[in-house]
């Protein structure tokens, strides 16, 4: 007699798009009070991988690059900086003002096959790039075969 097993993985439907909701919230109070800095903007992080690195690169515009602090610790990379507002032109009506201004941290926890020596950071038209190389034990490589 045979039994075969089935095993479905279930999705927990997103109800009135909660999930979105709970991810807003856990990044808004991630780093709420650590080191003093109280974050008022997340800026929109991208997160890639390939065979040779992990990359993440983040848009922080007018942002200078003097404002961007970077710090390697126990495997987790801090990112942290201050958009700085320029004092405007006072007028008489002021119609819409949404540019977002204060500080910004963004933590990223690494895997252990980054090589914390080599890790370079790029910016270059409002965006920063962080190139995290893995180490060459990490590196997927091709073992032959050898024929007897």
């Amino acid at each position: 007699m045979t039994t075969t097993v089935t095993r479905r993985l279930y999705e927990v439907p997103d109800f009135f798009g909660l999930r979105g909701l709970n991810r807003l919230f856990d990044e808004g109070f991630a780093n709420w009070g650590q080191n003093g800095i109280v974050p008022t903007w997340i800026p929109a992080t991208d997160v890639s991988e390939d065979k040779e690195a992990v990359k993440i690169q983040i848009e922080l515009p007018g942002v200078k690059a003097e404002d961007i602090k970077l710090s390697l610790e126990n495997q987790t990379l801090t990112i942290r900086g201050e958009k700085k507002q320029v004092a405007e032109e006072k007028s008489d009506r002021l119609h819409r003002y949404e540019r977002t201004f204060g500080s910004f941290e963004r933590v990223f926890a690494l895997p252990n096959s980054v090589d914390p020596e080599k890790v370079q950071a790029a910016y270059e038209a409002g965006v920063l790039t962080v190139t995290l190389p893995k180490a060459e034990r990490a590196r997927q490589r091709e073992i032959p075969v050898s024929v007897k």
